[in-house]
């Protein structure tokens, strides 16, 4: 068996070993556990089953690590986005009022195109059409909607007549929790402590615990309940007016994914000359993900940044993401301490806020003395969380993007693509196709 392992795995050809891939696997499994709270919580507000999403999550991470582990061979985490769902429930569900079914039918077409497209090299020209520019914006600006979501979801920022948004009640103690549970994870993250989020989530639940606003289940371990009201739950009757939808839900997963999969393989120094071996098989993986996860009932999936964890501890294989995939199956039992977890949203909100600062980040990577393309990308991002749509931003930030080049004579930066995309998105504005 071990033979097998070390060759499969080629562990010796990439200096590692079973035991070191094995402790990272178990590393980043504590990183990213936190998904299996804070995803169903999000779907909660869709008004789907947190059973049937907890479940979801969990296979839907199983499959994408053991995918990746097995096929692509790569120390990579698998897991349903926050950044994307987040779009998927209060973006689609909650503002444009779709069905959570309807929503998920549109995840699973843009699935299915990225499945389809990671055995093609369209794929490439598909990303390559989006300038690396606005990439960064969306990606920020997706922070920042996601950090929103967090502060609104904690009562950290409530709702006002006469500014529109204000600061909450921090007397409130669910709300003075969510304000030390974001420092407390911020301070965890900068001291780079292991799995610092997950850290972070125990010590503000048992201080919820404490303060009474945490109620334990009589039973710890138990079955998720209520799981077939989402497996298959799709609906695609609606899909010819989401398409703009299916189009964001696909270019946000995809160049979302690579550009962590890359980041993730130069920490692991698996890059050779610069060019990411077997990319196209670590994109299957993603997709493939995405593709079940969604017939199950969650969102789509992405790579996970906390894969650098067991990167940074020397993982090197894909036996380290088989590891975190095994490992996500045992917590098919924990369902009613999990579901006890997110019916506080102090818990889990500083992880939404977290995550999305982490996502922010990306801003500080924008060429600040070119105007021309400055301009679209923070247009973007601001656009995301004042209008509460992704989609919105992204539509604000290629229109701008092409109008402004146009203008200042760089037309041949331009991809073609980028101009149907925009022509598209501008006649979604003027309601041209309703």
């Amino acid at each position: 068996m071990n033979e097998y392992i070390k060759k499969h795995f080629q562990i010796e050809e990439r200096q590692t070993s079973i035991k070191t891939e094995l402790l990272c696997g178990l590393l980043n499994f504590f990183a990213i556990m936190y998904i299996i709270v804070v995803n169903p919580a999000l779907f909660e507000n869709a008004g789907m089953n947190f059973g049937g999403v907890f479940l979801a999550t969990i296979c839907a991470t199983a499959i994408g690590c053991f995918y990746m582990g097995m096929i692509a061979n790569y120390p990579i985490v698998i897991a349903p986005g926050i950044g994307i769902n987040a779009y998927v429930v209060f973006t689609v569900v909650v503002s444009l009022g779709y069905s959570w079914q309807d929503a998920l039918g549109a995840c699973f077409v843009a699935a299915s195109i990225f499945l389809f497209l990671s055995l093609t090299s369209f794929r490439e020209q598909l990303i390559n059409s989006i300038p690396e520019c606005l990439k960064i914006g969306i990606t920020a600006g997706i922070g920042l909607f996601v950090t929103f979501i967090g502060l609104k979801n904690g009562g950290f920022v409530v709702a006002d007549p006469s500014t529109f948004v204000t600061m909450g009640d921090l007397t409130n103690p669910g709300t003075a929790l969510t304000a030390i549970g974001v420092l407390l994870c911020l301070i965890l993250t900068i001291l780079n402590v292991p799995a610092a989020l997950l850290v972070g989530m125990i010590i503000i639940t048992i201080a919820a615990g404490i303060l009474g606003l945490l109620q334990l289940p009589e039973s710890l371990i138990a079955l998720p309940t209520g799981i077939y009201t989402t497996i298959g739950g799709l609906k695609f009757d609606q899909i010819p007016t989401m398409l703009p939808i299916v189009m964001i839900i696909l270019l946000v997963t995809m160049f979302d994914t690579t550009g962590t999969m890359i980041g993730v393989a130069k920490q692991a120094k698996l890059m050779k000359d610069g060019v990411f071996p077997n990319l196209r098989s670590a994109l299957m993986a993603d997709a493939f993900a995405s593709f079940w996860g969604t017939f199950l009932g969650t969102g789509p999936c992405s790579s996970f940044a906390e894969s650098s964890a067991g990167v940074l501890a020397g993982a090197r294989t894909g036996l380290a993401a088989v590891t975190t995939g095994l490992l996500f199956i045992t917590l098919i039992f924990l369902f009613p301490l999990a579901q006890a977890i997110a019916s506080v949203p102090a818990i889990t909100s500083p992880v939404l806020i977290i995550a999305g600062i982490q996502m922010f980040g990306e801003i500080s990577t924008l060429d600040w003395n070119d105007k021309p393309t400055l301009f679209p990308s923070v247009l973007a991002c601001i656009v995301m969380p004042l209008t509460y749509s992704i989609t919105n931003g992204v539509a604000m930030g290629m229109i701008s993007y092409v109008a402004i080049s146009i203008a200042s004579g760089r037309r041949k930066e331009i991809h073609p693509l980028l101009y149907i995309f925009s022509i598209w998105f501008l006649l979604e504005f003027l309601k041209i196709f309703q």
